[in-house]
């Protein structure tokens, strides 16, 4: 269906950093699947795992016990401050189970606050959640429950006060808002306050999470426990993986019964999720990304020297937005025949997101093809 505004690549292969089309060009792909891919393409250790996989057993009712689930929840739950947790498919339905959990356990209280600009899925449930018009556009009536209030904005906190919600709901970086970090303040401010009125803080990671922003999770920068958190993207090296993480206090709101789903946490998306996970714990490749990011970034602040175009960078880790005032679609496009691929979020915004496995090679190479690209469009 038209639902997408397709660039004209038809991707066959990838390895690591790269793609091939059906033509075999190679792109230097600077997208991880938006950042899904965050061991790079095709990453052998989650190859050989899913084709030993393949032999066993492809799928199994939640009915029965999955191996490689159990073993995925115990990883996840024993390398952050949660107890428990829900499989599913996808970064939507995992915030869709988180807005359910909210609910089963604050019977008393119906409100869930989000922020402008936010992203959390497009299910009805999600788009609802979401902080931006442009989403929700069309979808009237909207699901009812949610209130938005101004991201980084510490003065309009002080209405949590006044009328308790059930929940905040909020990315710690807004990827597709803009790519906009939470400020450490307004995070402790927020903190405080649901701590004192018993409001339930849930961190949508479907981007940041899974090393994404130099950390496994990105609410460990931030010195703070949530309540729940979602996954997604970058849980499964690409196969269809979400994850819905909370404390046992709250996770105790759901019963047999609650949710479900036919296909979350099914054997082969485990065993990848299990596979990427283990690795992401296990070998230097986040604290590795750390170094890439400052290398980065420190190139990029270069080309901001030569090329007035570019106003700013922000972000976290590699997950990096150039402002860029109202070019950010016209650079996306003109780096594909640079052989560059990368993204928008938003007009004034051009969002970087490497695999967290990517070289410096791979960086310096970018800079030279997307500095081509800056003289094409500005010199």
């Amino acid at each position: 269906m038209n639902t997408y505004n397709r660039f004209p690549v038809a991707i066959k292969q990838g390895k690591g950093s790269y793609v091939w089309d059906t033509a075999g060009k190679s792109f230097l792909d600077f997208t991880s699947g938006i950042a899904t891919c965050n061991l790079g393409h095709v990453p052998e250790v989650v190859k050989y795992a899913v084709a030993d996989q393949l032999e066993k057993l492809w799928h199994c009712s939640n009915l029965y016990q999955i191996e490689a689930q159990e073993q995925l929840a115990t990883l996840l739950t024993n390398n952050s401050n949660f107890d428990q947790v829900f499989f599913c498919n996808s970064g939507a339905e995992a915030n869709e189970a988180a807005l359910k959990l909210v609910r089963a356990y604050h019977t008393e209280r119906r409100t869930i606050v989000t922020f402008n600009k936010s992203f959390h899925g497009r299910t009805l449930a999600t788009l609802s959640a979401t902080g931006q018009e442009k989403v929700q556009t069309g979808f009237a009536p909207l699901l009812s429950g949610f209130t938005y209030l101004p991201y980084n904005d510490n003065t309009s906190l002080k209405s949590l006060q006044h009328d308790p919600p059930a929940a905040v709901m909020f990315e710690l970086v807004q990827g597709e808002g803009g790519v906009i970090p939470a400020d450490q303040d307004w995070i402790d401010e927020l903190v405080q306050i649901c701590s004192d009125q018993q409001i339930l803080l849930v961190v949508d990671e479907v981007q940041t999470g899974m090393g994404r922003t130099g950390t496994l999770f990105a609410y460990e920068q931030y010195d703070f426990e949530p309540d729940i958190v979602t996954l997604a993207k970058g849980l499964g090296s690409g196969f269809p993986i979400g994850a819905m993480l909370a404390k046992e206090e709250v996770a105790n709101a759901f019963q047999p019964g609650s949710h479900g789903s036919t296909f979350g946490g099914n054997p082969l998306a485990a065993t990848a999720g299990l596979a990427t996970v283990t690795e992401l714990v296990h070998s230097p490749v986040i604290k590795s990304s750390l170094e890439k990011s400052l290398l980065l970034i420190t190139q990029l602040k270069q080309l901001m020297d030569e090329f007035p175009q570019l106003k700013g960078i922000r972000g976290k880790g590699l997950l990096i937005g150039i402002e860029v005032d109202g070019m950010a679609g016209e650079i996306v496009r003109k780096a594909i025949k640079e052989n560059l691929l990368i993204l928008t979020a938003g007009p004034d915004v051009v969002r970087l997101l490497p695999p967290l496995t990517v070289t410096e090679d791979d960086i310096l190479l970018f800079i030279e093809e997307f500095r081509t690209v800056l003289e094409t469009l500005f010199s």
